[in-house]
């Protein structure tokens, strides 16, 4: 029955999941206010952010929104007289994004409506309650059997998923509850089967899956009566709310923290994964396990919302298991799913972070054991164990349940193709996303390490020291210039006969002057040969004129300065009585 109207083509389907953070980049101040200007962005890509402008009061109208909460929030107070001062300026800003901190770190506060369309008004300005309200007027129109009692208004955290207490005129006693919602970013599904799905959810029965009274879809939502339960679900049990209550007032700030009972615990653990194990098997996939979505009726936990896989919602819980790439599965998720419900029924109250290092006393020895095998450090990191595992795990396998009632679920094989390609387009989707993530903190990891201040002093010392090497090596270079290495023979100057080595003294006596070597002169031009040059007379010297010194006395030369050595010299007394050193 088609009787919601069809979605515009291309609609955007935003994953309400997806966290929101807020930074104030500045503030501007106006004639009689001050505006403040946030940057706020949905995710990890910085190219998906925005800017909104926000005055004070407009904090403080979300702060009244949220005061059914409980919460002890920390929003700055008002101040009428100097609240214009730079300095006041200054320090109300630092208190608005602590309170933006608060909020957009606490799971249930995060995916509040108003908060949604305080930070992000562009995608969030529809009223989904009057579009809910329209789309069941139609269907009410066209099934008049069916009549409404009064409006459930918030007692659910979906923003996009309204609820309607009623009643059929055949049996006026019973009450029913209509939940309406609108397709969300994970439907796979054709239209066509999608519909059909949706149809045969009233056929299937189980005794630890809530039953469906009617269901319908069109292609852009779906419609689903069921039968109103006047005790809640598990949830309701554990923090003592009332079903009717809006969410936040029911399970933000409970007043009184107790666990269930160990038999409880035991029980109700069992049935929910035999019921995990029967979807799973019969390949439906389901991914929403928590404990608002767990119906009592006496002793029995029973499965609610199989349609919000169908309709493709993300699930309660997406936030966290997106960090970890071992929860890559539907099974996966719902082990994951199923830490947090027995944290939630073991402690009265949700973790405060995933993963875990240490858990806190439980009722039983057998209960650590199997939280820590999903909500571990090492299980988030290396994945978790799969659910008929943890059945035959000590706190479950001696459970013993009695069910008369023959589950009855009938997929036709069509269908299960389809529903089997929507898993894997759901599980892939997810690992793409938490590529994205892995990559993302591995690069905020390694700014950060760089930035840090440690970091910092460790690359100016290590600069310090490159630089004094530096100016080292230059000053010993100017000192000491290195010279050119020749080969014996040669005429350019030698490490030996450097200008920077010192030349040997001279002896007297008979002993002659000896010098360095000099690099041999360009050859002259050819003299005239009507002139040659006159005879060289050697008594006009003190001693022998040293000849042209040809390539083996230079290298005996060379070799007798190399091998000098002054202490080999000896003392020898002159005329003048002067000491001089001899060989």
């Amino acid at each position: 029955m088609a009787f919601m109207e069809k979605p515009p083509a291309l609609k955007l389907l935003l994953d309400d999941t997806v966290p929101l953070t807020a930074l104030i980049e500045a503030s501007q101040s106006l004639q009689s206010h001050t505006e403040y200007i946030i940057r706020v962005q949905r995710g990890i890509s910085m190219e998906n952010s925005w800017q909104i402008i926000r005055r004070y009061s407009d904090f403080d109208m979300l702060n009244n929104s949220l005061q059914i909460s409980g919460l002890s929030l920390p929003l700055p107070p008002k101040k009428l007289i100097g609240n214009m001062d730079r300095e006041f300026i200054a320090g109300r800003q630092k208190g608005l994004q602590n309170y933006l901190n608060f909020i957009t770190s606490n799971h249930i506060l995060c995916n509040h409506e108003q908060v949604k369309k305080f930070l992000d008004p562009n995608n969030y300005s529809a009223n989904y309650t009057e579009i809910a309200l329209q789309q069941v007027s139609m269907f009410f129109r066209s099934e008049p059997k069916w009549e409404v009692v009064e409006p459930l208004k918030d007692i659910g955290w979906r923003l996009r998923k309204r609820y309607v207490l009623m009643r059929c005129k055949n049996q006026p006693k019973e009450n029913l509850v209509l939940s309406w919602a609108d397709l969300g970013p994970d439907k796979f599904l054709q239209d066509k089967d999608f519909q059909w799905a949706i149809k045969l959810l009233p056929s299937w029965t189980h005794p630890y899956i809530y039953r469906v009274t009617f269901a319908t879809a069109s292609e852009s939502s779906a419609l689903i009566i069921r039968p109103f339960n006047d005790k809640g679900t598990l949830k309701d049990l554990i923090y003592k709310a009332k079903p009717k209550d809006p969410f936040l007032k029911k399970y933000c700030n409970p007043r009184k923290i107790q666990g269930l009972e160990l038999r409880q615990i035991k029980t109700y653990g069992r049935q929910i994964l035999e019921a995990l194990k029967f979807l799973h098997d019969r390949g439906f996939p389901y991914g929403h396990l928590h404990s608002s979505n767990v119906m009592l009726e006496g002793e029995t936990c029973k499965l609610m919302d199989l349609e919000n896989s169908l309709l493709g919602l993300p699930s309660f819980y997406r936030s966290y298991f997106s960090q970890f790439r071992k929860i890559n599965t539907l099974e996966s998720i719902d082990v994951h799913c199923f830490g947090h419900l027995l944290y939630e029924m073991t402690y009265g109250r949700p973790p405060d972070s995933i993963p875990l290092d240490q858990f806190p006393p439980a009722p039983s020895l057998t209960v650590v054991p199997v939280l820590e095998s999903i909500l571990s450090c090492d299980a988030c990191k290396n994945g978790v164990p799969s659910i008929t595992q943890i059945l035959q795990m000590p706190l479950f396998n001696d459970v013993t349940l009695r069910s008369p009632e023959k589950p009855q679920f009938k997929i036709p094989s069509k269908l299960k193709e389809a529903l089997r390609n929507s898993k894997e387009c759901m599980e892939k989707r997810l690992s793409e996303e938490q590529k994205l993530i892995y990559q993302h903190r591995r690069l905020t990891r390694a700014q950060s390490h760089h930035g840090s201040e440690e970091e910092k002093k460790k690359r100016k010392i290590l600069a310090r020291k490159v630089q004094d090497r530096n100016v080292k090596k230059k000053t010993l270079n100017q000192l000491y210039p290195k010279s050119v290495a020749v080969k014996p023979g040669s005429g350019a100057s030698s490490p030996l006969t450097s200008p920077s080595s010192p030349t040997p003294p001279s002896t007297t006596g008979n002993a002659t002057s000896l010098k360095p070597a000099a690099p041999p002169p360009p050859p002259p031009p050819p003299p005239p040969p009507a002139a040659p040059p006159a005879p060289i007379r050697k008594e006009e010297q003190n001693g022998p004129a040293p000849q042209c010194a040809t390539s083996k006395d230079r290298v005996a030369l060379l070799s007798s300065i190399q091998n000098f050595s002054k202490g080999g010299l000896k003392k020898a007394v002159t005329n003048d009585h002067s000491t001089l050193r001899v060989s």
